[in-house]
């Protein structure tokens, strides 16, 4: 059963396989990529549910992937992840639309619950499909 499909944007391998490996046995349908330009090009060609982000990035920082989601893609949740979590940004987060704001180093059951109620909030989770 496919509960919706997530799109994983951190220059982190290590992140990206660990996403991977919590939500697939899931149920989720799940892309990643290394970079905010990959993921945008991603977004464009295809339907996503939920996106996680991470906030520190190389080339475009998680805010401003948040942002351009919300502009380009609005039904989308973004869930913003971070090593390096301030009450700042993520007050800053949450005010551009973010669904949540997650520390790394986060939990199976974090993660999970946070793209479970994400895809509720959107009406795609399970009790939709039903």
């Amino acid at each position: 059963m496919n509960k919706g499909k997530v799109l994983i944007i951190d220059d982190e391998e290590i992140v990206r396989i660990s996403c991977r490996r919590i939500l697939v046995p899931e149920g989720y349908d799940v892309e990643t990529v290394k970079s905010a330009v990959e993921g945008f090009a991603l977004l464009a060609g295809g339907r996503f549910d939920v996106v996680l982000t991470d906030l520190k990035m190389p080339d475009i920082d998680g805010i401003e992937v948040l942002r351009r989601v919300k502009k380009e893609w609005p039904e989308v949740e973004v869930i913003v992840i971070t090593g390096y979590q301030t009450i700042n940004t993520a007050v800053q987060a949450i005010k551009l639309g973010a669904f949540d704001y997650l520390e790394k180093p986060f939990t199976p059951d974090g993660i999970v619950s946070a793209i479970e109620r994400a895809m509720e909030q959107r009406g795609t989770g399970e009790q939709a499909s039903a």
